[in-house]
């Protein structure tokens, strides 16, 4: 009993020694299963950085076109693309399409695109933008003063976040991405957990 209980606690001790080596020499704890699955493979994304820990989202409110506020808590279960960005925002403008495109590949799986836009004069700017651009699948979503990008310390325009099912933040994107490329969708889906991965 006495050589069992021994064992046990060496392990938890060379755990500890470890974790702390990692903090030590590395800088940061060694990463989780989940969080090493989430990676961008090279050439996919101009600066992606998976977020290890994942965090839990903000509680802060964004709202729809005709202003009744919504929280992340709304798309329990779900995995989602956060995007912000802005209709001055000329990078994008040009990725708009290829998230709308994204948004309708994997909505079906229960993924969605939620695109909160920062522009101060809300519906009446926004709305035409989408006509411009035929976005079809997009939602018209506002992040009104800046809240919910403030909360998660977004310092520029456009970024994505990408949260998992468990309403946790697991990466972000700072700058535009070719979101409906093949590469990019696996690693939509294997961040968020997309069904075709088994996660």
């Amino acid at each position: 009993m006495n050589t069992r209980a021994g064992v046990i606690a060496a392990g938890a001790v060379a755990a500890a020694m470890l974790a702390a080596w990692s903090i030590l020499v590395i800088g940061r704890p060694v990463a989780s299963p989940q969080s090493l699955a989430c990676a961008a493979r090279s050439g996919e994304f101009v600066n992606f950085a998976a977020t290890a820990p994942p965090r839990p989202m903000p509680e802060e409110p964004f709202f729809d076109k005709a202003g009744q506020p919504l929280g992340f808590a709304d798309y329990r279960a779900k995995g989602l693309v956060v995007n912000f960005w802005a209709t001055w925002c000329a990078p994008c403008v040009k990725e708009m399409p290829d998230l709308d495109r994204l948004n309708a590949r994997l909505k079906a799986e229960g993924i969605e695109v939620l695109t909160l836009s920062s522009d101060r004069e809300g519906a009446v700017v926004v709305e035409p933008f989408y006509r411009k651009l035929d976005l079809k699948t997009l939602p018209v979503l506002f992040d009104k003063g800046s809240a919910v990008a403030r909360a998660l310390k977004v310092t520029g325009l456009p970024t994505t976040v990408l949260v998992d099912r468990a309403g946790r933040e697991v990466a972000r994107v700072v700058g535009i991405a070719a979101w409906d490329s093949e590469p990019v969708v696996a690693t939509v889906r294997r961040c968020v957990g997309g069904k075709s991965t088994g996660a």
